[in-house]
């Protein structure tokens, strides 16, 4: 099958996640879809009839599509990313011998949205942690898990997916493997590996993982939100905090307290220090805040 094809090659060339593989997988048959019931006029398809199709697609109409997007008030993220997987599924296209020329070479990406990243301040952060409970091994688990959310600044697929044999207790690192499967290795804070250590006593039957549920396998990134859902309900806290919230408050916290900008972008993973800068707005505005409540004539 095409789609099955391109998206194998992927996996294997690009090491994408398994979340970017099923949307770049969505996408594509979207744009499927649309071709040949829009363009084409043909009301049930299969991939082989765009194959046959495929030829006649230019870029007005993968122009068309993205106009489709824009009025179905998609975001630019969003269209970004379909972009980016039809700009990818032509080049296997094209590297199978199945057409001729990518129709969406030369259309260039929308511009991102500056979005200034939610974060919490110090004072919520801590009343989060310090209200979990510490009853049952799961809620010392728990406990252990966010104290490294916010010691590290790990994204909520690295944390699902952390090893017993990545954490290095004596030099206080863990190795983490980012987006890509790229490898880094970052500090993390005593208190959160004495969570560690205190949880993985409490279990019979530890296993490699880190994180484990109640039948000892490795916790899902699903179940990780839904506990975190749960806990900032129960602390009290009358705002929407996602496992990213948590990354962005350290991010936040880190620059706030004087750390070096590239420094945050190596925790962090970012591939760009662009990408990190984003949490200088964040600080600028906190600063202005400040600024303006304490400055007499401001």
């Amino acid at each position: 099958m095409l789609v099955k094809g391109f998206i194998q090659t992927l996996e294997a060339e690009k090491g994408y996640s398994a979340h970017t593989l099923r949307a770049y997988r969505s996408d594509v048959l979207d744009f499927m879809g649309f071709c040949l019931k829009i363009i084409f006029a043909q009301e049930s398809w299969t991939e082989d009839d765009f194959k046959k199709k495929a030829g006649q697609v230019d870029k007005q109409i993968v122009r068309k599509y993205l106009a489709l997007m824009v009025n179905k008030k998609k975001s630019k993220a969003t269209m970004a990313r379909r972009l980016s997987a039809l700009k990818s599924f032509f080049d296997y296209m094209v590297r199978s011998g199945e057409i001729k020329i990518n129709p969406a070479d030369a259309i260039p990406f929308p511009k991102k949205e500056k979005k200034i990243p939610q974060f919490l301040c110090i004072d919520d952060l801590f009343r989060l942690l310090d209200g979990i409970k510490t009853d049952s091994w799961m809620d010392k688990r728990n406990l252990a898990m966010f104290e490294t959310f916010y010691s590290t600044g790990m994204r909520i697929s690295e944390i699902h997916g952390m090893n017993i044999k990545d954490i290095d207790f004596k030099t206080q690192m863990i190795r983490v493997f980012g987006k890509g499967s790229k490898e880094r290795v970052i500090p993390v804070g005593q208190r959160a590996l004495n969570a560690i250590k205190y949880y993985r006593t409490q279990i019979l039957e530890p296993g490699e993982a880190v994180f484990l549920n109640k039948d000892h396998r490795r916790l899902s990134q699903r179940s990780i939100r839904r506990i975190l859902d749960k806990i900032v309900q129960e602390c009290g806290l009358e705002t929407k905090i996602s496992p990213h919230t948590l990354r962005h408050s350290f991010a936040t916290h880190m620059l706030d307290s004087g750390a070096d900008l590239r420094g945050i972008q190596e925790i962090l993973g970012h591939a760009s220090l662009s990408t990190t800068q984003i949490y200088t707005h964040v600080s600028m505005d906190r600063l202005m805040q400040v600024y303006d409540k304490a400055h007499p004539r401001s």
